[in-house]
């Protein structure tokens, strides 16, 4: 059992807001067992510098039928965690209490379908370390009173339990942002055309975009009477993350980069630039 810090607002909802110290192990654990659990509808998250991101997430508790759990006192849920149970690298705790309906009961037990939301803000994301697999576990806690409200919150201490890992986890990845320029323009048709561009990711440790180098971008065309683009050739980031080739001017159309994303860093496609050929 570990003891988080929370707020809870007037409104009453709930606002997890990091990991204190251990507290005792918890030899009275409740009985409950947390199964089916969807981060994200099972994709990754993709976070920039400063929007904050919502992740929804699923799953089912089976608890005892004489354990009520209304968070207010108690709370159940899911939060994701870098490192293990007993000594976490970083958290993401659950942004509100979720919403659950029972879906089936016996003598002994309720069982629930569940959602509730994660809120990952960039500047709980410390490093780069961050961009990687988390895991998700179950939660139980009780509240115990703590200190006044004079900032407008009723701060409150809670010990709780986890279960975990549980379900796949979630990949958490870095935002990239890509650009693109082709000149000259107008160009004569069989001229060379030098398409240049940035390949940029989230850097969480300083909050701005930093150039993210050796990737492959795709160069791709769409001519200007066409629907869909066609690749053109591969192009790999330099220093900054700048990318440049050159191609022969055939039609009027638009260039842009496209990168796939790698496991830390999420996919970005530049908007084209129109090239006006002569």
């Amino acid at each position: 059992m570990r003891k988080l810090a929370i707020g809870i607002a007037a409104s009453g909802a709930l606002a997890l807001t990091g990991l204190v110290a251990p507290a005792a192990s918890a030899a009275d654990s409740p009985d409950l067992v947390f199964s089916a659990v969807t981060v994200n509808s099972g994709k990754a998250v993709v976070v920039g510098t400063a929007a904050t991101v919502k992740v929804p997430v699923t799953y089912t508790l089976t608890r005892p039928s004489d354990l009520t759990v209304d968070y207010k006192t108690t709370f159940a849920g899911i939060l994701l965690y870098r490192g293990t149970l007993s000594r976490m690298a970083n958290e993401i705790d659950p942004e509100d209490a979720p919403t659950c309906t029972t879906t089936a009961t016996t003598d002994t037990t309720v069982t629930e379908s569940c959602k509730e939301t994660l809120a990952l803000d960039p500047e709980n994301l410390y490093s780069a370390s961050d961009a990687t697999t988390w895991k998700a576990a179950g939660l139980y806690s009780k509240i115990d009173q703590d200190d006044d409200d004079s900032d407008g919150h009723i701060h409150l201490g809670y010990d709780y339990d986890a279960w975990g890992p549980l379900g796949s986890g979630v990949q958490i990845k870095r935002a990239a942002r890509l650009t693109v320029n082709a000149s000259p323009e107008p160009v004569k048709k069989g001229g060379t055309i030098t398409v240049t561009g940035k390949l940029t990711r989230a850097n969480w440790e300083t909050g701005t975009y930093t150039g993210y180098t050796t990737q492959k971008a795709t160069l791709q065309f769409r001519a200007k009477s066409a629907t869909s683009y066609t690749t053109v050739k591969t192009v790999t980031s330099g220093t900054g993350g700048a990318l440049k080739t050159t191609t022969k001017a055939t039609k009027d159309g638009y260039y842009r980069y496209v990168f796939a994303g790698t496991t830390t860093t999420g996919s970005a496609t530049a908007a084209g630039d129109y090239i006006d050929v002569r």
